[in-house]
């Protein structure tokens, strides 16, 4: 009896997010409004090609600049891989440390 209203319920949630999937479509691949007469709107693609080329102007002028992460820092890539390392492995060593003694240990042992 279970088995079958877990079978609906999920057939009934698949079917419920295939219906309201059709309303967030994303048309991310178009940049810009044309009109019927071909006239553009905003954000063209040339105009997308000069933002991009004054970005690259400003990169060669800042060489100091980088790419704006930091990685040695705390709040950067390597910061946070170290502190999630010290916070999990400390969990972990905790795990280790308690599982070598309590009833369910191996007998002489602990």
């Amino acid at each position: 009896m279970n088995t079958k209203i877990l079978l609906v319920a999920s057939l009934v949630a698949v079917f419920t997010v295939g219906y309201y999937a059709d309303n967030v479509v994303a048309f991310a691949q178009y940049m810009g409004n044309v009109g019927s007469q071909g006239e553009t709107g905003t954000n063209t693609l040339e105009e997308a090609l000069e933002i991009q080329h004054r970005r690259v102007l400003a990169a060669e002028a800042n060489p100091s600049s980088g790419s704006g992460t930091p990685y040695l820092d705390a709040n950067g890539v390597a910061g946070a891989a170290v502190i999630a390392g010290a916070v999990f492995g400390g969990i972990a060593g905790a795990f280790f440390i308690r599982g070598r003694s309590g009833k369910y240990a191996a007998m002489g042992r602990g």
